[in-house]
């Protein structure tokens, strides 16, 4: 029995040859799915905090690939390679390379001249890494966590809580931060800023 998955609104579905991936044959539900998974990410998400980075360590996409690696290693096959597949949303597949390093060289841009505050640098990063939606799956994740080792390791501050603090059902709490996408994907990025710190 092969993995039927089904998807919440916003989720990028894997085709079959990137199901074929999938290191651990006895997971068949999605329930099983994100319980292993949530599993690698914990220990990505120690790994990274237990480190130093600082902007010229953040923002490669070594640290790119190697993040999504250790948060979806133990899981994937392709964890940590960019997508061979055209998906739904993102760049087309051969501009990933092109259009992260834009987004690289612009980040630091931002961290050296402070052309925004902290916060906003974070998630303006975090918003642009997944709209290139560089691997076939796990990108809003990934992005959320890089854009905890900017705010955190760069300007010292306490990682996002990115909606944990309301009181919303994790449906609502989803529904609030697809809105907030769709805003910043229209350039305002502020209830994105405001999800992240709520």
């Amino acid at each position: 029995m092969g993995l039927d998955l089904e998807y919440l609104p916003g989720q990028t579905p894997l085709d079959e040859e990137e199901k074929e991936g999938l290191l651990i044959p006895t997971i068949t539900t999605r329930g099983e799915l994100d319980e292993f998974e949530q599993k690698n990410i914990e220990e990505a998400i120690q790994w990274s905090l237990g480190r130093n980075f600082t902007p010229e360590t953040i923002f490669t996409e070594e640290l790119i690939k190697q993040l999504h690696q250790r948060m979806y290693g133990e899981v994937w096959a392709w964890a940590g390679h960019f997508r061979k597949t055209d998906k739904n949303i993102g760049v087309d597949k051969w501009q990933i390379p092109v259009a992260l390093k834009s987004l690289l060289q612009d980040a630091l841009f931002w961290v050296q001249n402070n052309t925004m505050p902290p916060e906003e640098i974070a998630i303006h990063f975090k918003h642009r890494l997944v709209s290139i939606h560089c691997f076939p799956n796990g990108n809003g994740r990934h992005s959320r966590l890089m854009a905890d080792l900017i705010i955190s390791k760069i300007y010292k501050q306490p990682e996002f809580t990115w909606g944990a603090a309301s009181r919303n059902k994790a449906s609502e709490e989803r529904n609030q931060y697809l809105k907030a996408l769709r805003a910043a994907d229209a350039g305002d990025h502020s209830l994105l800023v405001a999800f992240a710190t709520s």
